[in-house]
C-alpha cells in the first residue's frame, strides 16, 4: 500500500482574535494530524483586511509552510516586502494590479518530494487581471514540471466559480480547495479524477457575528445603509480548514473538514 501523506490547510484567518487562536490551536493540530505540509489564509487577519508582517513572521514560527492570500493581501503596505522577499508568501496569481509584489505559486519540499502551492482569484463579483480559467492551465503545467502534488487555494465567491474550476483541474492537481466566503461548506470530497475539493475552507475567527465582523454593524448597515466601521467581533472563536491526504503520485486519497472550537 502507498504511504499516504498529509496536508492541513486552514481558512481565512480573520482578525487578531482568530490569529491568536491559530496560533495556539496549531501545534494541536500539528500533533494530531502530522502533516507534512502546512496551508495557511490570512488575509484578513490584520484587523479584518490583509495581513501584517509580524503576522506572517508568527505563522511561519508557529509551523505554516506556505501562506496564501486574496482580494485583501495588498492592503497593507508593510506587507508588500514579505510578498517581494519571501517566495512562501503568496497572493493570487490574477490580482488586477500589474505590479503587484509577490508570486502565486511556490514549490516547497515535503517529506514526499516537492509540492507545489497554486493562489488564484475569482473573477465573479471581484475582480482580477484575468479569468482564473484562462490562466490556470499555464499554472498547473508549471507546476507539474516540477512535482505532481498540486494545491490550489481558490479565493472565490461564487460557488459555481469554485466547483467549476475544481471540475476543470479534476485528476491534474492534489487539491482545489475555496477560501474568501467565511462559511464553511460541508461538500469535502474527492472528484471522479482524484483530486481533493471543498467549496470552503471556512473561517479561523468569531462566528457569533456576521461573517467574521461586529454583528450589529453589518445588521445596521442592512437596515439602514449607513456605513460602519468593520471591527472583527470576539464570540465563538474556531478554527476551520480542511485536512488533505494524498500519496506521492500527487492523488488525493481523503479529505476531512477541521472545525475546532477554540476558549
Amino acid at each position: 500500500m502507498s504511504e499516504v501523506f498529509v496536508t492541513l490547510m486552514i481558512g481565512d484567518v480573520v482578525g487578531g482574535v482568530g490569529l491568536r487562536a491559530l496560533l495556539a490551536e496549531l501545534p494541536t493540530l500539528i500533533g494530531e494530524f502530522r502533516p507534512d505540509l502546512v496551508i495557511v489564509n490570512p488575509e484578513n487577519a490584520a484587523d479584518g483586511t490583509g495581513t501584517s508582517p509580524r503576522q506572517a513572521e508568527e505563522l511561519f514560527a508557529a509551523g505554516a509552510d506556505v501562506l496564501t492570500g486574496g482580494n485583501h493581501t495588498l492592503r497593507r503596505t508593510p506587507y508588500h516586502e514579505v510578498l517581494r522577499t519571501n517566495p512562501r508568501a503568496l497572493r493570487p496569481a490574477n490580482l488586477p494590479a500589474p505590479n503587484a509584489p509577490g508570486s502565486g505559486m511556490v514549490v516547497v519540499p515535503t517529506r514526499a518530494g516537492d509540492a507545489a502551492v497554486i493562489n488564484l482569484q475569482g473573477a465573479v463579483f471581484l475582480e482580477a487581471s484575468a479569468s482564473p480559467f484562462a490562466i490556470i492551465d499555464d499554472l498547473v503545467a508549471e507546476a507539474a514540471r516540477r512535482t505532481p502534488r498540486i494545491f490550489v487555494d481558490f479565493h472565490a465567491e461564487a460557488t459555481s466559480e469554485k466547483v467549476a474550476l475544481g471540475q476543470y483541474l479534476d485528476g491534474r492537481v492534489t487539491a482545489l480547495v475555496g477560501t474568501h466566503t467565511h462559511v464553511q461548506t460541508a461538500d469535502a470530497r474527492i472528484l471522479t479524477g482524484g483530486s481533493a475539493y471543498m467549496t470552503d475552507l471556512g473561517m479561523t475567527g468569531p462566528h457569533d457575528s456576521v461573517i467574521g465582523v461586529r454583528t450589529e454593524t453589518i445588521v445596521n448597515r442592512f437596515l439602514t445603509g449607513a456605513p460602519g466601521r468593520f471591527e472583527p467581533a470576539e464570540g465563538d472563536v474556531r478554527v476551520q480548514g480542511a485536512v488533505v491526504e494524498w500519496t506521492a503520485d500527487g492523488r488525493a486519497t481523503g479529505i476531512v473538514r477541521v472545525d475546532r472550537p477554540h476558549g
